[in-house]
C-alpha cells in the first residue's frame, strides 16, 4: 500500500509551490488566492462509484462521492462566495479536471469566473510501439471495475460506440463547455514510459537508456517519439480553434510542471515565445492576450528542464 492507495500513508504536510505558492515573486497572478489541495487515492480521478465483490471480499470505489463531499464542504466554508475559481490538477489530478470541470462550474453563481487547468492530464488513447492499445485496455478495465461511465460526460458517452473512451480527454474535450487550459509536454514522461513504450513491449530493455536520458536516444528512437508527439498535436488540433481555451505544449521531457517552482516561474523556467508557464496561464485566465503555444519538436527547445523520475 502507498500514499496513492490510502490516506494513512500520505504526508501530514504538503509544500505549496508553483501555482500554489503564496509568494508573488514565485506566483505572480495567483499568490493571494485561497488555495486548497485535494489529495487523491481513489485510482480513477475522483470518478468511480461502484462495488466489487469476490467471495467474502468487497471493494468499494467512492471517488465520485469523495469529490462531491469535499467540494460540498468547501462551498460551506466560503468557496460559494468566490468571485473567481480555478480548478487545476497534475497527472491524475489533471485528468480529474477534465472529468469534473463543467459540473464544478455549475456549483457557482453565473457571476463567478470559473475556469479549469490540466497539467500533464491529457492522457492519450494511442497504440504503443508494438501496435497494441495497452492504455485503452487498462482504462476499459478501470472504468468497468469502478463504475465510472455513469459519471462521464453524457454527451460524449452517448456519441461513442465505446463509452469508456470518454475517460480519455481527447474524446471528452469537444463536449466541455467551460474555459480550459491544457498544459502538457509533447513528450510526457509518464506516457512515454507507460503508454507509448510500456515495459510489456520492451522486455529486453532496449529503450532503458533512452527512457533515462533523452540525449541517449538513438535516431530511430527519436523518430518514433516524434510520432508520439504528432499523435498529441493531432489530438489537440481542434482545441487550437477554441476561443476561450489556452494551451502550452512544450517539448520538455517532464510530467507535471505547474506545481514545481523551477518549471512554473523561476529565472530559468522553460519558455515558449519567451513566456514562462505562469505568465501564459495568467494571460489566459485574466484574458490579457491569446494564450496558445505549441513548441517545436525535440531537441530544439534549449529552455527545457528534462525531468526524468
Amino acid at each position: 500500500m502507498s500514499r496513492r492507495g490510502s490516506t494513512r500513508y500520505m504526508n501530514r504536510f504538503e509544500v505549496f509551490s508553483g501555482i500554489l505558492s503564496d509568494d508573488p515573486s514565485r506566483n505572480p497572478d495567483f499568490y493571494n488566492w485561497n488555495r486548497v489541495k485535494l489529495r487523491y487515492c481513489d485510482g480513477a480521478s475522483f470518478a468511480g462509484d461502484g462495488e466489487y465483490r469476490s467471495g467474502i471480499t468487497s471493494l468499494y470505489f467512492r471517488g465520485q462521492r469523495i469529490w462531491e463531499a469535499i467540494i460540498s464542504d468547501l462551498l460551506q466554508k466560503g468557496l460559494s462566495y468566490a468571485n473567481k475559481a480555478l480548478l487545476s490538477g497534475c497527472s491524475a489530478g489533471g485528468l480529474a479536471t477534465f472529468l469534473h470541470c463543467d459540473d464544478f462550474a455549475q456549483l457557482f453563481p453565473r457571476t463567478t469566473t470559473v475556469k479549469c487547468l490540466s497539467d500533464a492530464g491529457f492522457f492519450l488513447d494511442v497504440r504503443d510501439i508494438s501496435g497494441n492499445y495497452t492504455m485503452r485496455k487498462f482504462v476499459e478495465d478501470l472504468v468497468a471495475l469502478q463504475g465510472v461511465v455513469q459519471n462521464l460526460n453524457k454527451n460524449c458517452t452517448g456519441s461513442r460506440i465505446l463509452p469508456f473512451q470518454c475517460f480519455f480527454p481527447q474524446y471528452a474535450l469537444m463536449y466541455m463547455k467551460m474555459p480550459y487550459f491544457i498544459l502538457n509536454s509533447a513528450y510526457d514522461v509518464f506516457q512515454f514510459h507507460h503508454i507509448f513504450v510500456p515495459s510489456s513491449t520492451d522486455m529486453r530493455g532496449h529503450w532503458n537508456r533512452c527512457k533515462l536520458n533523452p540525449a541517449a536516444c538513438t535516431p530511430d528512437e527519436i523518430m518514433i517519439l516524434q510520432g508520439f508527439r504528432n499523435e498529441m498535436i493531432q489530438a489537440l488540433s481542434l482545441f487550437g480553434y477554441s476561443r476561450n481555451g489556452g494551451m502550452y505544449i512544450n517539448s520538455c521531457f517532464a510530467h507535471c510542471q505547474s506545481e514545481l517552482q523551477e518549471t512554473w516561474f523561476a529565472p530559468d523556467s522553460p519558455r515558449l515565445n519567451n513566456k514562462k508557464i505562469a505568465e501564459m496561464v495568467g494571460d489566459w485566465y485574466f484574458e490579457r492576450v491569446a494564450a496558445k503555444e505549441v513548441d517545436c519538436p525535440y531537441p530544439c527547445d534549449s529552455t527545457c528542464h528534462n525531468i526524468i523520475p
